[in-house]
């Protein structure tokens, strides 16, 4: 290497993308490509930020293109942008190191917005599925639970259809939380014996907040064969106990269309008053994170092809309020920060073997990724 301290050009193209490939952190992938122009180059041109995300989480695989959106009043045009062949590398390189330093955060919130439908309703709307929003299972001195419609066959399921609160929502658990009867005789807790999640997308545009509460079981028939999902958990057993029940998926999953199912596998518990199995369910939380401001999707075919969308504005504004989440932990932990940034630069110069390494600044597009 004589000194030059570049191992890209002396490793070779296909041992370098082997070795930078083994990087988990998309940003240690933007510090490799603020190194030098020609590294940054490389990054670039290979799509290594990409190739990051899609190992990370191969349901971004199902992007068909990406569009830069500076505003949300600015009108998305993808396939005829006029950008050379480089600017969309470049722009791939920005979008997917941002979304994937997203999907790797540790904020953790409720992602269900609302409910859609029910595959039956005992009571309607007393026991409507809307009442699963609520996290208790009692509203006003009344109880709230939503209630299947009485079966003699146990082994009849039921499922619960939800929008998330985003249409890219990144989802690692699911809570539910079985009813307990405490009216009735016994105090029955009317619990299923399996659970599954199922995620996907509709097969046709839908707005949840138009129905009106009078067309809603109308509406609950219509929608019932008009999503396509993409994702389909293992089954997890439930136990018939009045509390809110933690399915932690195997993996985070990437609900790319914003829509969850739940699938009550199997019935326990017969009413004394007709002898049939019902299940009634009291809350249930989807855990995550939505993607949204910063990320949206826009639907190519029904297959499950899209666009990914990125706001950088929106991105921007989603960084500045996390910086003012930190910055309430002290300036103890901005220091701890700092340290850790310096040792990761003696490191990578150490690792280069090239002693000082001066660090080309230029691309500020990518200075977010550092912060």
């Amino acid at each position: 290497m004589e000194g030059s301290g570049d191992f890209i050009q002396y490793l070779g193209s296909d041992t370098s993308i082997k070795l930078l490939s083994s990087l988990k952190d998309p940003s240690d992938l933007v510090r490799v490509s603020a190194v030098s122009s020609s590294w940054r180059q490389f990054v670039i041109a290979n799509g290594l930020c990409k190739q990051l995300c899609v190992r990370t989480f191969p349901e971004v695989s199902s992007f068909a293109n990406v569009a830069e959106v500076k505003s949300t009043t600015e009108p998305l045009n993808y396939e005829n942008d006029g950008s050379s062949q480089w600017a969309r590398l470049e722009r791939d390189h920005r979008v997917y190191a941002f979304l994937t330093r997203r999907l790797t955060s540790s904020m953790r919130k409720d992602c269900i917005s609302d409910a859609i439908i029910a595959s039956s309703t005992d009571n309607y709307p007393r026991e409507s599925i809307k009442n699963t929003l609520n996290p208790s299972d009692r509203v006003d001195h009344r109880a709230s639970y939503w209630s299947s419609k009485g079966e003699s066959d146990p082994a009849v399921p039921e499922t619960l259809t939800y929008k998330l609160a985003a249409r890219l929502c990144l989802i690692t658990e699911i809570h539910v939380q079985p009813f307990l009867a405490y009216f009735q005789f016994g105090f029955p807790t009317y619990s299923a014996k399996a659970v599954r999640f199922r995620m996907g997308h509709p097969t046709e545009p839908m707005e949840v907040e138009s129905v009106d509460i009078d067309e809603f079981p109308a509406r609950q028939e219509f929608a019932g064969d008009k999503f396509l999902w993409t994702y389909t958990s293992p089954e997890f057993p439930m136990a018939q106990e009045n509390h809110l029940q933690k399915f932690k998926l195997p993996e985070p999953v990437l609900c790319i269309g914003g829509i969850l199912q739940v699938e009550l596998l199997g019935r326990v518990q017969t009413q004394q008053m007709d002898g049939l199995y019902y299940i009634c369910i009291a809350h249930i939380q989807a855990v995550g994170m939505p993607l949204s401001p910063a990320f949206d999707i826009k639907m190519v075919d029904q297959s499950g092809k899209c666009t990914l969308v990125y706001y950088p504005e929106a991105a921007h504004c989603s960084s500045l309020a996390e910086h003012s989440q930190v910055e309430s932990s002290g300036p103890q932990f901005h220091r701890f920060s700092a340290s850790i940034r310096g040792w990761e630069q003696m490191i990578l110069n150490k690792l280069l073997g090239a002693g000082t390494i001066v660090l080309d600044y230029d691309h500020d597009s990518d200075d977010e990724f550092l912060a």
